[in-house]
């Protein structure tokens, strides 16, 4: 934090205020995995909006945050046109929260998006790894239906449902359903959880994390 704040943050831009800057980061750690509203999270810092927007620009630039748009399809429902916002590292997400232990984090009720912001930040960081551009997005109606993330794989939408719980519930599988039916899509849905796993139920892909991880050739930390 003192090299980013020091270092890094200077060399981008004449952020003056670094307390306020500080104070924005961990703001914006505490909204990981959520929809971006920049000006609730301005009010909240106590800064204009326009500079909210500069200083989320420069965590984008210096790759500490990146943003999941919404995949426009017409569905036959109005989607969210708001973008998701995430930490590369789910790991500093947690450290600006204030939580510094697994046992900490298993209680916690951020866990679930730390856990989504994981997910999503490997699926990322394997196709950056491929030299492949980003071809994640995530989609959301207005009644909060809502699928964590669909990969476009020359125009077919694999949807991919992610869950924290340690165990595999019927109710995870509801809205993979309900979106292949929506969007008429006939790609082999995925659920990635917090367990250990790797088979096919009701024709969804069920992963645990570690397996997940695997799949996609990355070496990341233990989740708790």
């Amino acid at each position: 934090m003192a090299t980013y704040l020091e270092r890094d943050v200077r060399n981008l831009t004449s952020v003056r205020d670094l307390i306020t800057f500080q104070r924005f980061l961990r703001l914006c750690a505490a909204r990981t995995g959520q929809l971006l509203n920049l000006s609730s999270l301005a009010t909240d810092c106590g800064i204009s909006q326009s500079t909210a927007t500069a200083w989320l620009s420069i965590l984008e630039a210096s790759y500490i945050v990146f943003r999941l748009t919404p995949h426009f399809a017409n569905f036959g429902k109005r989607l969210v046109k708001t973008p998701k916002l995430y930490f590369h590292d789910s790991g500093l997400a947690a450290f600006l929260m204030g939580i510094q232990t697994p046992e900490q984090l298993a209680t916690h009720a951020v866990r679930g998006a730390l856990f989504e912001t994981m997910i999503v930040a490997e699926y990322l960081r394997e196709r950056w790894n491929r030299g492949d551009v980003s071809n994640l997005y995530f989609w959301r109606d207005s009644s909060g239906n809502e699928v964590d993330l669909l990969l476009d794989e020359a125009g077919l939408l694999r949807p991919v449902e992610i869950k924290s719980g340690q165990t595999v519930a019927s109710d995870m599988f509801k809205t993979l359903k309900k979106w292949q039916i929506i969007s008429g899509s006939t790609a082999e849905p995925s659920l990635v959880f917090g367990g250990e796993a790797l088979y096919i139920r009701s024709g969804v892909r069920v992963s645990g994390w570690r397996e997940m991880l695997t799949l996609c050739g990355t070496d990341a930390q233990p989740w708790p």
